[in-house]
């Protein structure tokens, strides 16, 4: 006889307890709490919020070939014991929803988390490897990675996963700085799983409701934090910031001229952008993508921090001007890449004021400083931009990917980007259309970005963001003041550092004492590439290094780890000295 599903199992259980049916749901879940590894039949009661209220349905009668409550539910004789599920003659065509495929399924998905969770455990252990390195051509022999036309069964699958976190980077490890996102919020990687759960699309408020109305919530705040007024505007979660400031070059052109939307730039002149040397290479990337052409993105002159100079951006758009170009773009940055420097934002929004210029702001990796009240002065004149991007993946440890445009003007994304196809956007739906979203937005799939953002929000509290950014802030302090008159140690520009960017070299006793300037400089340029791959084998810890301008390889530090502490910073300066002593 066939099972009846999840309900069957508390048949054999409950059968003979007087004091309630076998079909109850209490009696279900006392049964499943019992038959389900790591607590899932009690995870289950929580979730389906079942009281007392009794299912109306026949207890079914067991059949003989059916598995016991002891068994596995393996389809061939195994030792399994209950609590244990055997995979290894289990296909994923047996999983929901395949017919009686729902303990299958709980039992396999109940051996993921499983694994996940080994994983999320050891990731905040410091004695563990931040990194299990292995050249590309080894770790391709090590394991099977091709794909075939045979299906493997489940046991392959848990297989394949644990050997992809074996061989995965721990960003969520306390001693890894080598990225601008790190880290590993539980409550946002809750989210995750939520929203994949969900599998929808954020293209129309039908499929996706409490999606659009939470992003609509979340950017309008978002915005009031920036310092437009009632946080009125527009804004979208994009694939990062990238994305984000190439809406931004799309929005200032269409502004200035609306017919290139449907002309192309062939009906347009000559246009031209202007951004720091200092800044993200995205911008040059967004003018290829759209037709500008990189050699109309003018690079400004920054100054010893990296900061733009605002004297070289006003001659540079005085200069194109005379040359029969039209500036239609500054985009200032908030936190650049390598420095964390901050341009000056008020002085280029009295420039992009006077010459009539879309001003954007890229605060991709500074932007999340508006919610320290000990550090948005850095933004000053923000709230007179245009446009900015804002990535909470960044310093906020938002799971990736999470980014956001936000625009001052309110309708100007729909009316430069929407198609306003038929089949998804049709005009005489029963609700309020400015909450379908998606004909503004350049994809027509768009993942769910929000909810991890907005339930991190939500337990956190602003304040509990301004806590963590704030300590990260503090520790880059704390390894600048530690380094910066250390035997060993140079810094690559003098002062404090306006974000978490700590930029430095270290100098082995074997080039310490070099007299000859460029033979120094030949042999420190090889110094942070030797200590960085020696990082990875041993896999203590990862920071990144980079040249910049006429620089040789520096070491540039960021913080943006919630798990970090003071103790994790001495850990990098004395693992850069044993590693690089011998150099």
């Amino acid at each position: 006889m066939a099972s009846h599903g999840f309900w069957f199992l508390g048949a054999e259980n409950a059968a003979g307890n007087g004091s309630q049916s076998p079909n109850t749901p209490r009696a279900w879940c006392q049964a499943a709490a019992q038959k389900f590894s790591g607590g899932i039949g009690s995870k289950l009661c929580a979730l389906l919020n079942v009281g007392e209220a009794e299912k109306a349905a026949q207890a079914p009668v067991k059949a003989e070939d059916e598995p016991s409550a002891e068994s596995c539910g393996c389809n061939k004789p195994c030792n399994c014991s209950k609590a244990t599920a055997c995979f290894s003659d289990l296909y994923s065509t047996d999983l929901l929803p395949a017919l009686d495929g729902d303990a299958k399924t709980m039992n396999f998905l109940q051996e993921v988390v499983d694994i996940l969770l080994a994983y999320i455990v050891e990731s905040f252990d410091r004695s563990t490897k931040v990194i299990d390195f292995h050249y590309p051509n080894e770790l391709l022999q090590r394991n099977n990675w091709e794909l075939s036309d045979e299906p493997e069964t489940l046991d392959d699958i848990l297989i394949s996963c644990r050997a992809t976190l074996k061989y995965a980077i721990k960003t969520a490890h306390p001693r890894y700085f080598n990225q601008l996102s790190t880290g590993l919020d539980v409550v946002g990687l809750a989210a995750d799983w939520l929203t994949s759960t969900a599998n929808t699309n954020m293209f129309t408020y039908e499929v996706a409701p409490v999606f659009v109305l939470l992003e609509y919530v979340t950017l309008k705040k978002m915005r009031e934090i920036i310092g437009w007024q009632d946080g009125r505007g527009d804004g979208i979660f994009s694939p990062g910031g990238a994305i984000s400031n190439m809406y931004a070059m799309l929005l200032a052109r269409y502004k200035m001229f609306p017919e290139v939307k449907e002309k192309g730039m062939s009906s347009v002149p000559r246009l031209v952008a202007f951004t720091s040397e200092h800044s993200h290479f995205s911008i040059k990337k967004g003018a290829a993508a759209l037709g500008i052409g990189t050699e109309s993105v003018i690079c400004i002159k920054a100054d010893e921090r990296g900061k733009m100079i605002p004297s070289d951006l006003e001659r540079r758009i005085i200069e194109a001007k005379q040359k029969g170009y039209v500036p239609f773009f500054v985009s200032a940055t908030a936190g650049t890449t390598v420095y964390g420097a901050f341009d000056p934002l008020i002085a280029i929004a009295d420039i992009c004021k006077k010459h009539d210029i879309w001003m954007h702001v890229d605060g991709a990796w500074g932007g999340s400083l508006l919610m320290s009240r000990k550090h948005r002065w850095k933004l000053n004149g923000v709230e007179r931009a245009n446009s900015m991007t804002w990535n909470p993946h960044k310093m906020m440890a938002v799971p990736l990917q999470c980014s956001a445009l936000l625009v001052r003007e309110e309708g100007l994304m729909q009316s430069c980007n929407q198609m306003q196809a038929c089949y998804l956007f049709q005009q005489d739906k029963h609700y309020d259309l400015s909450y379908d979203t998606g004909d503004k937005a350049l994809q027509c799939g768009r993942h769910v970005d929000i909810f991890k953002l907005w339930l991190m929000w939500r337990a956190k509290g602003t304040i509990g963001f301004e806590a963590q950014i704030d300590k990260c802030l503090e520790l880059s302090e704390y390894l600048y003041n530690k380094i910066k008159d250390r035997e060993g140690y140079d810094m690559v520009f003098d002062g404090k550092p306006q974000h978490t960017n700590v930029c430095f070299w270290y100098l082995p006793p074997g080039v310490r004492y070099l007299e000859d300037k460029v033979e120094k400089m030949k042999r420190l340029h090889k110094v942070a590439p030797v200590i960085k791959a020696r990082m990875m084998e041993y896999g203590t810890t990862m920071v990144s290094y980079q040249p910049q301008g006429d620089k040789v390889n520096f070491f540039r530090m960021v913080i943006s780890n919630p798990a970090a502490t003071f103790e994790d910073i001495d850990f990098l300066i004395e693992e850069i000295e044993r590693l690089g002593h011998d150099l």
